[in-house]
Protein backbone atom coordinates (compact mmCIF):
# COMPACT_ATOMS: atom_id res chain seq x y z
CA UNK A 1 0.00 0.00 0.00
CA UNK A 2 1.12 3.24 -0.83
CA UNK A 3 0.14 5.19 1.97
CA UNK A 4 2.33 3.37 4.51
CA UNK A 5 3.66 5.02 7.70
CA UNK A 6 5.52 7.14 5.89
CA UNK A 7 3.40 8.35 3.57
CA UNK A 8 0.87 9.40 6.59
CA UNK A 9 3.86 11.55 8.36
CA UNK A 10 4.27 13.12 5.59
CA UNK A 11 0.35 14.13 4.68
CA UNK A 12 -0.03 14.90 8.23
CA UNK A 13 3.22 17.49 8.35
CA UNK A 14 1.11 19.15 5.04
CA UNK A 15 -2.29 18.60 7.01
CA UNK A 16 -0.53 20.37 9.87
CA UNK A 17 0.93 23.60 8.13
CA UNK A 18 -2.17 24.32 6.10
CA UNK A 19 -5.22 23.95 8.12
CA UNK A 20 -3.74 23.39 11.65
CA UNK A 21 -5.25 26.41 14.15
CA UNK A 22 -8.11 26.60 11.86
CA UNK A 23 -12.11 26.80 12.72
CA UNK A 24 -13.99 23.78 11.51
CA UNK A 25 -17.32 25.54 9.39
CA UNK A 26 -18.86 22.57 7.55
CA UNK A 27 -18.98 19.16 7.79
CA UNK A 28 -20.61 17.10 4.69
CA UNK A 29 -20.72 13.76 4.27
CA UNK A 30 -21.37 13.08 0.12
CA UNK A 31 -20.81 9.47 0.82
CA UNK A 32 -21.25 6.16 2.71
CA UNK A 33 -17.50 5.97 3.82
CA UNK A 34 -16.38 9.99 3.42
CA UNK A 35 -16.74 13.30 5.27
CA UNK A 36 -15.77 16.69 3.64
CA UNK A 37 -14.47 18.82 6.51
CA UNK A 38 -14.21 23.02 5.50
CA UNK A 39 -11.79 24.59 7.82
CA UNK A 40 -11.11 28.19 7.84
CA UNK A 41 -7.56 28.91 8.41
CA UNK A 42 -5.06 31.07 7.27
CA UNK A 43 -7.56 33.46 5.80
CA UNK A 44 -8.32 30.95 3.13
CA UNK A 45 -10.75 27.81 3.52
CA UNK A 46 -9.56 24.55 2.84
CA UNK A 47 -11.54 20.87 1.88
CA UNK A 48 -10.27 17.95 3.65
CA UNK A 49 -11.53 14.92 2.55
CA UNK A 50 -11.37 12.24 5.24
CA UNK A 51 -12.23 8.62 3.49
CA UNK A 52 -12.49 5.20 5.20
CA UNK A 53 -13.35 3.55 1.67
CA UNK A 54 -12.18 -0.38 1.94
CA UNK A 55 -9.89 0.60 -1.21
CA UNK A 56 -9.69 4.04 -1.58
CA UNK A 57 -8.94 5.13 2.09
CA UNK A 58 -6.81 8.68 2.23
CA UNK A 59 -7.02 11.75 4.23
CA UNK A 60 -5.85 14.93 2.19
CA UNK A 61 -6.96 18.25 1.11
CA UNK A 62 -9.07 18.71 -1.98
CA UNK A 63 -10.19 20.98 -4.40
CA UNK A 64 -12.45 18.19 -5.92
CA UNK A 65 -16.72 18.82 -6.24
CA UNK A 66 -18.81 16.59 -4.11
CA UNK A 67 -22.41 16.23 -4.39
CA UNK A 68 -24.13 16.09 -1.27
CA UNK A 69 -26.90 13.99 -0.42
CA UNK A 70 -30.39 16.10 0.31
CA UNK A 71 -30.18 14.49 3.96
CA UNK A 72 -27.14 14.14 6.28
CA UNK A 73 -26.29 10.71 8.13
CA UNK A 74 -26.62 10.57 11.65
CA UNK A 75 -23.09 10.42 11.76
CA UNK A 76 -22.59 13.51 9.41
CA UNK A 77 -25.13 14.89 12.18
CA UNK A 78 -23.24 14.29 15.24
CA UNK A 79 -20.02 15.11 13.89
CA UNK A 80 -21.48 19.23 13.26
CA UNK A 81 -22.90 19.13 16.33
CA UNK A 82 -19.46 18.43 17.78
CA UNK A 83 -17.38 19.92 15.85
CA UNK A 84 -18.43 22.62 13.76
CA UNK A 85 -17.50 26.08 15.25
CA UNK A 86 -14.68 24.05 16.54
CA UNK A 87 -11.06 24.66 16.49
CA UNK A 88 -8.18 22.06 15.29
CA UNK A 89 -5.16 23.03 18.21
CA UNK A 90 -3.18 20.08 16.73
CA UNK A 91 -2.88 17.23 14.25
CA UNK A 92 0.06 14.47 14.87
CA UNK A 93 0.58 10.91 13.63
CA UNK A 94 0.73 7.88 16.35
CA UNK A 95 4.09 7.00 16.21
CA UNK A 96 4.56 5.68 13.09
CA UNK A 97 1.64 4.00 12.21
CA UNK A 98 -1.30 5.22 9.60
CA UNK A 99 -3.17 7.14 12.54
CA UNK A 100 -3.74 10.45 12.53
CA UNK A 101 -5.31 12.26 15.52
CA UNK A 102 -6.75 15.92 15.31
CA UNK A 103 -7.14 17.74 18.40
CA UNK A 104 -10.45 19.55 18.40
CA UNK A 105 -11.22 22.39 20.98
CA UNK A 106 -14.32 24.68 21.46
CA UNK A 107 -17.48 25.39 23.01
CA UNK A 108 -20.23 23.24 23.43
CA UNK A 109 -24.23 23.79 23.33
CA UNK A 110 -23.97 25.28 26.77
CA UNK A 111 -20.80 27.32 26.91
CA UNK A 112 -18.21 24.97 28.29
CA UNK A 113 -14.87 24.21 26.72
CA UNK A 114 -14.66 21.16 25.29
CA UNK A 115 -12.01 18.76 23.92
CA UNK A 116 -12.63 16.14 20.89
CA UNK A 117 -10.60 14.25 19.11
CA UNK A 118 -11.17 12.86 15.92
CA UNK A 119 -8.58 9.62 14.90
CA UNK A 120 -8.33 9.14 11.29
CA UNK A 121 -7.29 5.55 10.68
CA UNK A 122 -6.33 4.44 6.85
CA UNK A 123 -6.10 0.83 6.97
CA UNK A 124 -7.47 -0.52 3.73
CA UNK A 125 -10.46 -2.37 4.38
CA UNK A 126 -10.29 -1.77 8.24
CA UNK A 127 -10.04 2.01 7.63
CA UNK A 128 -12.12 4.01 10.64
CA UNK A 129 -13.33 7.92 11.37
CA UNK A 130 -13.88 7.87 15.05
CA UNK A 131 -14.92 10.54 17.32
CA UNK A 132 -13.55 10.52 20.58
CA UNK A 133 -14.59 12.36 24.06
CA UNK A 134 -10.91 13.42 25.05
CA UNK A 135 -11.55 14.03 28.41
CA UNK A 136 -13.34 10.51 28.85
CA UNK A 137 -11.68 8.84 26.16
CA UNK A 138 -15.02 7.56 25.26
CA UNK A 139 -16.18 7.07 21.84
CA UNK A 140 -18.99 8.92 20.41
CA UNK A 141 -19.51 7.51 17.10
CA UNK A 142 -17.68 6.06 14.17
CA UNK A 143 -18.29 5.97 10.64
CA UNK A 144 -18.10 2.14 10.84
CA UNK A 145 -19.03 0.03 13.76
CA UNK A 146 -16.71 -2.76 14.93
CA UNK A 147 -18.65 -5.21 17.72
CA UNK A 148 -16.23 -7.41 20.08
CA UNK A 149 -17.82 -10.31 17.71
CA UNK A 150 -15.51 -8.98 14.86
CA UNK A 151 -12.82 -7.41 16.60
CA UNK A 152 -11.97 -9.40 20.18
CA UNK A 153 -9.16 -6.70 20.64
CA UNK A 154 -11.02 -3.71 20.66
CA UNK A 155 -14.58 -2.25 19.90
CA UNK A 156 -15.54 0.49 18.04
CA UNK A 157 -19.01 1.47 19.09
CA UNK A 158 -20.78 4.96 20.83
CA UNK A 159 -19.71 4.22 24.88
CA UNK A 160 -16.85 2.65 24.39
CA UNK A 161 -13.44 3.67 25.52
CA UNK A 162 -11.04 4.11 22.71
CA UNK A 163 -7.93 1.88 22.38
CA UNK A 164 -5.32 2.08 19.84
CA UNK A 165 -4.80 -0.72 17.22
CA UNK A 166 -2.57 -3.48 18.51
CA UNK A 167 1.19 -2.39 18.39
CA UNK A 168 3.58 -4.17 16.33
CA UNK A 169 7.30 -4.72 17.24
CA UNK A 170 9.17 -2.96 15.17
CA UNK A 171 12.46 -0.03 14.92
CA UNK A 172 11.40 3.44 14.39
CA UNK A 173 13.31 3.62 10.69
CA UNK A 174 14.03 6.97 11.51
CA UNK A 175 16.00 6.32 14.32
CA UNK A 176 18.10 3.97 13.08
CA UNK A 177 21.84 3.82 12.70
CA UNK A 178 23.71 1.03 9.93
CA UNK A 179 24.67 -0.90 12.76
CA UNK A 180 20.55 -1.53 13.72
CA UNK A 181 19.81 -2.11 10.59
CA UNK A 182 22.51 -4.79 9.76
CA UNK A 183 21.37 -6.80 13.15
CA UNK A 184 17.97 -6.90 11.83
CA UNK A 185 18.68 -8.47 8.05
CA UNK A 186 19.98 -11.78 7.54
CA UNK A 187 21.53 -11.46 4.09
CA UNK A 188 21.40 -15.13 3.77
CA UNK A 189 18.37 -15.50 3.79
CA UNK A 190 17.28 -13.44 0.64
CA UNK A 191 14.01 -11.18 0.59
CA UNK A 192 15.58 -8.05 1.87
CA UNK A 193 12.57 -6.44 1.27
CA UNK A 194 10.64 -8.19 2.88
CA UNK A 195 12.65 -8.41 5.64
CA UNK A 196 12.83 -4.58 5.66
CA UNK A 197 9.25 -4.79 6.07
CA UNK A 198 8.77 -6.95 9.18
CA UNK A 199 11.39 -5.53 11.23
CA UNK A 200 11.07 -1.87 10.11
CA UNK A 201 7.67 0.42 11.45
CA UNK A 202 5.39 2.38 8.50
CA UNK A 203 7.49 0.74 5.70
CA UNK A 204 5.37 -0.58 2.79
CA UNK A 205 6.40 -3.15 0.02
CA UNK A 206 7.08 -0.47 -2.32
CA UNK A 207 9.39 1.98 -0.28
CA UNK A 208 11.56 -1.35 0.60
CA UNK A 209 12.03 -2.52 -2.91
CA UNK A 210 12.96 0.59 -3.76
CA UNK A 211 15.90 0.72 -0.94
CA UNK A 212 16.87 -2.61 -2.51
CA UNK A 213 16.67 -1.10 -5.77
CA UNK A 214 18.69 1.78 -5.05
CA UNK A 215 21.53 -0.91 -3.13
CA UNK A 216 22.34 -2.20 -6.45
CA UNK A 217 23.68 -5.36 -5.18
CA UNK A 218 22.54 -5.55 -1.78
CA UNK A 219 24.94 -6.21 1.03
CA UNK A 220 26.19 -4.87 4.25
CA UNK A 221 27.42 -1.94 3.22
CA UNK A 222 25.42 -0.83 0.01
CA UNK A 223 21.89 -1.54 1.98
CA UNK A 224 22.72 0.30 5.03
CA UNK A 225 23.64 3.21 3.24
CA UNK A 226 20.63 3.52 0.46
CA UNK A 227 18.00 3.01 3.81
CA UNK A 228 20.25 6.27 5.78
CA UNK A 229 20.42 8.38 2.30
CA UNK A 230 16.69 8.00 1.79
CA UNK A 231 15.68 8.21 5.44
CA UNK A 232 17.15 11.48 5.80
CA UNK A 233 15.80 13.00 3.38
CA UNK A 234 12.17 11.75 4.56
CA UNK A 235 13.47 12.97 8.27
CA UNK A 236 13.90 16.74 6.83
CA UNK A 237 10.76 16.53 4.91
CA UNK A 238 12.34 16.60 1.90
CA UNK A 239 9.33 15.29 -0.42
CA UNK A 240 8.75 14.45 -4.25
CA UNK A 241 5.38 13.37 -4.82
CA UNK A 242 5.04 11.41 -7.45
CA UNK A 243 2.90 8.99 -9.47
CA UNK A 244 4.42 6.50 -11.52
CA UNK A 245 2.38 4.60 -14.30
CA UNK A 246 4.69 0.96 -15.28
CA UNK A 247 2.85 -2.13 -17.06
CA UNK A 248 -0.94 -0.47 -17.26
CA UNK A 249 -0.94 0.82 -13.51
CA UNK A 250 -0.46 3.66 -11.73
CA UNK A 251 1.28 3.98 -7.81
CA UNK A 252 1.78 7.19 -5.75
CA UNK A 253 4.60 8.23 -3.54
CA UNK A 254 6.29 10.35 -0.95
CA UNK A 255 9.64 9.91 -3.77
CA UNK A 256 9.93 8.59 -6.85
CA UNK A 257 9.98 4.86 -7.24
CA UNK A 258 12.83 4.40 -9.65
CA UNK A 259 12.78 0.35 -9.72
CA UNK A 260 9.15 0.62 -11.67
CA UNK A 261 11.00 1.66 -14.60
CA UNK A 262 7.92 3.74 -15.53
CA UNK A 263 6.94 7.10 -16.78
CA UNK A 264 6.85 9.64 -13.92
CA UNK A 265 4.66 12.79 -13.20
CA UNK A 266 5.68 15.22 -10.02
CA UNK A 267 3.38 17.30 -7.77
CA UNK A 268 3.87 19.98 -5.40
CA UNK A 269 1.98 18.83 -2.92
CA UNK A 270 0.76 15.31 -1.52
CA UNK A 271 -2.89 16.31 -1.58
CA UNK A 272 -2.31 17.75 -5.20
CA UNK A 273 -1.17 14.10 -6.27
CA UNK A 274 -4.10 12.41 -4.50
CA UNK A 275 -6.36 14.00 -6.44
CA UNK A 276 -4.98 13.31 -9.73
CA UNK A 277 -4.70 9.83 -9.00
CA UNK A 278 -8.26 9.13 -7.57
CA UNK A 279 -9.71 11.56 -10.19
CA UNK A 280 -12.25 9.56 -11.15
CA UNK A 281 -11.15 6.04 -9.44
CA UNK A 282 -13.23 6.12 -6.39
CA UNK A 283 -16.03 7.67 -8.29
CA UNK A 284 -16.29 5.02 -10.48
CA UNK A 285 -16.13 2.73 -7.95
CA UNK A 286 -19.55 4.42 -6.46
CA UNK A 287 -20.92 4.08 -9.37
CA UNK A 288 -20.43 0.67 -9.91
CA UNK A 289 -22.23 -0.06 -6.52
CA UNK A 290 -25.32 2.43 -7.30
CA UNK A 291 -25.36 1.24 -10.89
CA UNK A 292 -24.85 -2.51 -10.56
CA UNK A 293 -28.47 -3.70 -11.49
CA UNK A 294 -28.95 -0.49 -14.17
CA UNK A 295 -25.09 -1.96 -16.25
CA UNK A 296 -26.58 -5.89 -15.85
CA UNK A 297 -29.79 -4.53 -17.81
CA UNK A 298 -28.49 -2.58 -20.33
CA UNK A 299 -26.10 -5.52 -20.71
CA UNK A 300 -28.71 -7.99 -21.08
CA UNK A 301 -30.83 -5.67 -23.49
CA UNK A 302 -27.68 -5.13 -25.51
CA UNK A 303 -27.13 -9.02 -25.78
CA UNK A 304 -30.58 -9.93 -26.43
CA UNK A 305 -30.71 -7.52 -29.32
CA UNK A 306 -27.56 -8.90 -30.42
CA UNK A 307 -28.81 -12.33 -30.40
CA UNK A 308 -32.31 -11.62 -31.86
CA UNK A 309 -30.15 -9.83 -35.07
CA UNK A 310 -28.59 -13.34 -35.53
CA UNK A 311 -31.29 -15.22 -35.85
CA UNK A 312 -32.75 -12.48 -38.12
CA UNK A 313 -30.47 -12.83 -39.97
CA UNK A 314 -30.79 -16.66 -40.42
CA UNK A 315 -34.16 -15.82 -41.40
CA UNK A 316 -33.32 -13.58 -44.06
CA UNK A 317 -30.93 -16.32 -45.80
CA UNK A 318 -34.07 -18.30 -45.96
CA UNK A 319 -36.05 -15.78 -47.02
CA UNK A 320 -33.31 -15.36 -49.83
CA UNK A 321 -34.94 -18.81 -51.47
CA UNK A 322 -38.21 -16.75 -52.72
CA UNK A 323 -36.82 -16.59 -56.32
CA UNK A 324 -36.65 -20.26 -56.32
CA UNK A 325 -40.10 -21.30 -54.08
CA UNK A 326 -41.52 -19.03 -57.28
CA UNK A 327 -39.54 -21.40 -59.76
CA UNK A 328 -40.80 -24.72 -58.12
CA UNK A 329 -43.88 -23.27 -58.56
CA UNK A 330 -43.94 -22.57 -61.97
CA UNK A 331 -42.16 -25.54 -63.20
CA UNK A 332 -45.05 -28.05 -61.15
CA UNK A 333 -47.76 -25.51 -62.88
CA UNK A 334 -46.32 -26.46 -66.22
CA UNK A 335 -45.72 -30.22 -65.46
CA UNK A 336 -49.37 -30.89 -63.17
CA UNK A 337 -49.95 -33.95 -65.59
CA UNK A 338 -46.38 -35.70 -64.49
CA UNK A 339 -47.69 -35.12 -60.97
CA UNK A 340 -49.59 -38.04 -59.21
CA UNK A 341 -50.73 -37.57 -55.36
CA UNK A 342 -48.55 -39.45 -52.78
CA UNK A 343 -45.06 -38.97 -54.61
CA UNK A 344 -42.23 -36.87 -52.55
CA UNK A 345 -40.34 -35.84 -55.13
CA UNK A 346 -40.31 -35.27 -58.65
CA UNK A 347 -37.73 -34.55 -61.66
CA UNK A 348 -39.04 -32.22 -64.08
CA UNK A 349 -36.99 -30.32 -67.12
CA UNK A 350 -35.77 -26.74 -66.05
CA UNK A 351 -37.23 -24.60 -68.90
CA UNK A 352 -35.06 -21.64 -67.38
CA UNK A 353 -32.00 -23.22 -67.46
CA UNK A 354 -29.72 -22.60 -71.02
CA UNK A 355 -28.86 -26.03 -70.99
CA UNK A 356 -32.27 -27.11 -70.06
CA UNK A 357 -30.91 -29.50 -67.17
CA UNK A 358 -32.98 -31.63 -65.57
CA UNK A 359 -34.17 -30.03 -61.21
CA UNK A 360 -35.59 -32.15 -58.89
CA UNK A 361 -38.37 -30.44 -56.55
CA UNK A 362 -39.42 -31.62 -52.97
CA UNK A 363 -43.06 -32.49 -53.17
CA UNK A 364 -46.03 -32.96 -49.96
CA UNK A 365 -47.26 -36.66 -50.62
CA UNK A 366 -50.48 -35.19 -49.04
CA UNK A 367 -51.40 -32.52 -51.23
CA UNK A 368 -52.38 -32.69 -54.44
CA UNK A 369 -50.24 -31.81 -57.50
CA UNK A 370 -51.65 -28.25 -57.68
CA UNK A 371 -51.77 -27.97 -53.98
CA UNK A 372 -47.65 -28.50 -54.07
CA UNK A 373 -47.51 -25.81 -56.57
CA UNK A 374 -49.42 -23.64 -54.84
CA UNK A 375 -47.47 -23.96 -51.52
CA UNK A 376 -44.69 -22.96 -53.40
CA UNK A 377 -46.55 -19.86 -54.75
CA UNK A 378 -47.69 -19.16 -50.88
CA UNK A 379 -44.01 -19.94 -49.75
CA UNK A 380 -42.92 -16.88 -52.37
CA UNK A 381 -45.12 -14.56 -50.90
CA UNK A 382 -43.92 -15.05 -47.60
CA UNK A 383 -40.68 -14.85 -48.12
CA UNK A 384 -41.19 -11.36 -50.40
CA UNK A 385 -42.64 -10.34 -47.58
CA UNK A 386 -40.31 -11.39 -44.34
CA UNK A 387 -37.16 -9.84 -46.96
CA UNK A 388 -38.50 -6.30 -46.09
CA UNK A 389 -40.13 -6.95 -42.61
CA UNK A 390 -36.57 -8.91 -41.39
CA UNK A 391 -34.79 -6.32 -42.94
CA UNK A 392 -36.36 -3.40 -40.88
CA UNK A 393 -36.28 -5.33 -37.80
CA UNK A 394 -32.92 -5.98 -38.18
CA UNK A 395 -32.10 -2.15 -38.91
CA UNK A 396 -34.58 -1.74 -35.64
CA UNK A 397 -32.42 -4.03 -33.44
CA UNK A 398 -29.17 -2.66 -34.84
CA UNK A 399 -30.16 0.62 -33.66
CA UNK A 400 -31.60 -0.62 -30.15
CA UNK A 401 -27.64 -2.89 -29.50
CA UNK A 402 -26.33 1.15 -30.42
CA UNK A 403 -28.21 3.01 -27.76
CA UNK A 404 -27.57 0.31 -25.34
CA UNK A 405 -23.89 0.26 -26.20
CA UNK A 406 -23.85 4.57 -25.59
CA UNK A 407 -25.46 3.93 -22.31
CA UNK A 408 -22.72 1.69 -21.19
CA UNK A 409 -20.00 4.01 -22.27
CA UNK A 410 -21.82 7.16 -20.20
CA UNK A 411 -21.50 4.51 -17.35
CA UNK A 412 -18.26 4.21 -17.62
CA UNK A 413 -17.67 8.38 -16.97
CA UNK A 414 -20.70 8.56 -14.73
CA UNK A 415 -21.24 10.46 -11.20
CA UNK A 416 -23.62 9.50 -9.29
CA UNK A 417 -26.35 12.04 -10.15
CA UNK A 418 -25.62 10.74 -13.88
CA UNK A 419 -26.79 7.31 -12.45
CA UNK A 420 -29.95 8.76 -11.34
CA UNK A 421 -30.33 10.67 -15.12
CA UNK A 422 -29.87 7.39 -16.81
CA UNK A 423 -32.61 5.34 -14.85
CA UNK A 424 -34.84 8.17 -15.04
CA UNK A 425 -34.23 8.44 -19.27
CA UNK A 426 -34.69 4.25 -19.36
CA UNK A 427 -38.20 4.73 -17.99
CA UNK A 428 -39.04 7.38 -20.19
CA UNK A 429 -38.14 4.99 -22.94
CA UNK A 430 -40.20 2.22 -21.32
CA UNK A 431 -38.00 -0.12 -20.98
CA UNK A 432 -37.89 -0.08 -16.78
CA UNK A 433 -40.24 1.19 -13.99
CA UNK A 434 -39.12 3.09 -11.74
CA UNK A 435 -39.83 2.65 -8.00
CA UNK A 436 -41.82 5.38 -6.48
CA UNK A 437 -42.69 5.64 -2.90
CA UNK A 438 -46.35 5.89 -1.64
CA UNK A 439 -47.36 9.79 -1.74
CA UNK A 440 -44.26 10.89 -3.22
CA UNK A 441 -44.05 12.75 -6.22
CA UNK A 442 -41.81 12.40 -9.00
CA UNK A 443 -39.46 15.51 -8.83
CA UNK A 444 -38.14 16.62 -12.22
CA UNK A 445 -34.33 17.51 -11.78
CA UNK A 446 -32.73 20.30 -13.50
CA UNK A 447 -30.22 18.76 -16.04
CA UNK A 448 -26.61 20.36 -14.82
CA UNK A 449 -23.46 20.23 -17.45
CA UNK A 450 -20.09 19.62 -16.63
CA UNK A 451 -18.10 22.70 -17.51
CA UNK A 452 -14.50 22.75 -18.25
CA UNK A 453 -12.37 26.41 -19.36
CA UNK A 454 -9.48 26.38 -22.16
CA UNK A 455 -6.07 27.34 -22.35
CA UNK A 456 -7.32 30.94 -23.33
CA UNK A 457 -10.35 30.97 -20.37
CA UNK A 458 -12.98 29.46 -23.14
CA UNK A 459 -15.85 27.66 -21.56
CA UNK A 460 -16.42 24.00 -22.68
CA UNK A 461 -19.14 21.94 -21.86
CA UNK A 462 -19.87 18.27 -21.87
CA UNK A 463 -22.61 16.16 -21.37
CA UNK A 464 -21.52 12.63 -19.88
CA UNK A 465 -25.26 11.15 -20.44
CA UNK A 466 -28.35 11.20 -23.61
CA UNK A 467 -30.55 14.19 -21.11
CA UNK A 468 -27.84 16.22 -20.64
CA UNK A 469 -26.18 15.64 -24.75
CA UNK A 470 -29.54 16.94 -26.10
CA UNK A 471 -30.23 19.44 -23.71
CA UNK A 472 -26.36 20.32 -24.39
CA UNK A 473 -26.87 20.60 -27.83
CA UNK A 474 -30.66 21.34 -28.65
CA UNK A 475 -31.35 23.88 -25.79
CA UNK A 476 -27.78 25.28 -24.47
CA UNK A 477 -25.62 25.92 -27.82
CA UNK A 478 -25.86 28.49 -30.05
CA UNK A 479 -26.36 27.51 -33.39
CA UNK A 480 -22.98 29.02 -34.18
CA UNK A 481 -20.85 27.59 -31.43
CA UNK A 482 -18.78 24.20 -31.88
CA UNK A 483 -20.19 20.89 -31.42
CA UNK A 484 -17.52 17.65 -30.84
CA UNK A 485 -18.09 14.14 -30.80
CA UNK A 486 -16.14 11.07 -31.56
CA UNK A 487 -16.15 9.67 -34.88
CA UNK A 488 -18.27 6.64 -35.21
CA UNK A 489 -17.49 5.51 -31.41
CA UNK A 490 -20.23 6.12 -28.28
CA UNK A 491 -18.64 9.38 -26.74
CA UNK A 492 -20.37 12.67 -25.30
CA UNK A 493 -21.40 15.82 -27.18
CA UNK A 494 -19.19 18.75 -26.05
CA UNK A 495 -19.90 22.52 -27.12
CA UNK A 496 -17.04 25.15 -27.40
CA UNK A 497 -18.82 28.33 -26.31
CA UNK A 498 -17.35 30.46 -29.13
CA UNK A 499 -17.88 31.16 -32.33
CA UNK A 500 -14.08 31.27 -34.08
CA UNK A 501 -12.37 29.30 -31.30
CA UNK A 502 -8.54 28.93 -31.48
CA UNK A 503 -6.80 25.27 -32.82
CA UNK A 504 -5.59 25.24 -29.13
CA UNK A 505 -9.15 25.12 -27.70
CA UNK A 506 -10.45 23.32 -30.49
CA UNK A 507 -7.39 20.50 -29.30
CA UNK A 508 -8.29 20.54 -25.31
CA UNK A 509 -12.27 20.09 -26.45
CA UNK A 510 -11.23 17.36 -28.76
CA UNK A 511 -9.48 15.57 -25.54
CA UNK A 512 -12.57 15.67 -24.19
CA UNK A 513 -14.72 14.36 -26.33
CA UNK A 514 -12.04 11.59 -26.91
CA UNK A 515 -11.89 11.28 -22.64
CA UNK A 516 -15.29 11.04 -22.13
CA UNK A 517 -16.00 7.77 -24.83
CA UNK A 518 -15.65 4.77 -25.69
CA UNK A 519 -12.06 5.17 -27.20
CA UNK A 520 -10.73 6.72 -23.32
CA UNK A 521 -7.92 4.14 -23.15
CA UNK A 522 -7.13 4.76 -26.88
CA UNK A 523 -4.78 6.82 -28.88
CA UNK A 524 -4.98 9.11 -32.03
CA UNK A 525 -8.92 8.93 -31.49
CA UNK A 526 -10.87 10.73 -34.46
CA UNK A 527 -12.87 13.66 -33.16
CA UNK A 528 -15.45 15.35 -35.26
CA UNK A 529 -16.41 18.80 -35.16
CA UNK A 530 -18.82 21.25 -37.20
CA UNK A 531 -21.06 23.96 -35.91
CA UNK A 532 -23.70 23.62 -33.75
CA UNK A 533 -26.60 24.66 -37.09
CA UNK A 534 -25.29 21.64 -38.72
CA UNK A 535 -26.00 18.69 -36.10
CA UNK A 536 -29.89 17.59 -36.67
CA UNK A 537 -31.78 14.74 -34.04
CA UNK A 538 -34.02 12.76 -36.65
CA UNK A 539 -37.72 12.77 -35.58
CA UNK A 540 -38.85 9.97 -33.33
CA UNK A 541 -34.79 9.03 -32.60
CA UNK A 542 -33.39 7.93 -29.47
CA UNK A 543 -32.26 10.11 -27.11
CA UNK A 544 -28.68 11.41 -27.24
CA UNK A 545 -28.54 10.32 -31.23
CA UNK A 546 -27.92 13.29 -33.89
CA UNK A 547 -27.01 13.44 -37.07
CA UNK A 548 -24.42 16.18 -38.71
CA UNK A 549 -22.73 17.63 -41.74
CA UNK A 550 -20.10 20.11 -42.63
CA UNK A 551 -17.72 18.44 -40.12
CA UNK A 552 -13.95 18.26 -40.07
CA UNK A 553 -11.97 15.55 -38.31
CA UNK A 554 -8.83 15.87 -35.89
CA UNK A 555 -6.91 12.92 -33.96
CA UNK A 556 -5.94 13.42 -30.51
CA UNK A 557 -4.89 11.11 -27.91
CA UNK A 558 -6.96 11.10 -24.60
CA UNK A 559 -5.11 12.98 -21.44
CA UNK A 560 -6.60 12.81 -17.88
CA UNK A 561 -3.94 15.47 -17.06
CA UNK A 562 -5.34 17.52 -19.04
CA UNK A 563 -8.83 16.98 -18.54
CA UNK A 564 -8.38 17.53 -14.78
CA UNK A 565 -6.74 20.91 -14.75
CA UNK A 566 -9.06 22.03 -16.77
CA UNK A 567 -11.78 21.00 -14.85
CA UNK A 568 -14.04 24.01 -13.28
Amino acid sequence: MSFDGLFTRAMTKELADTIKGGRINKIHQPYKNEIIIVTRANGENHKLLISAHPSYARIQLTNEQHENPPEPSMFCMLLRKHLEGYFIEDIYQADLDRVIVFEIKGRNEIGDISYKQLYVEIMGRHSNIILVDKEKNMILDSIKHVPSAINSYRTILPGHQYIFPPKQDKLNPLQLSEEDILRKLDFNSGKIDKQLVEHFAGLSPLFAKEIVHLSGLANKITLPEAFISVVNEIIKHNYSPSIIQANGKEVFYILPITYLQGEEKSFSTLSEMLDRFYFGKAERDRVKQQGHDLERFIKNEKEKNEVKIEKLKATLAEAQNADRFQLFGELLTANLHLVKKGMDEIKVINYYDENAGEITIPLDPRKTPSGNAQGYFSKYQKAKTAIIVVQEQIEKAALEVQYFENLLQQLESASPKDIEEIRIELAEEGYIRMKQKRGSKTKIQKITLETYTSSDGTDILVGKNNKQNDYLTNKVAARDEIWLHTKDIPGSHVVIRSKNPSETTILEAANLAAYYSKAKESSSVPVDYTKVRYVKKPNGAKPGFVIYEQQQTIFVTPNADKVLEMKQ
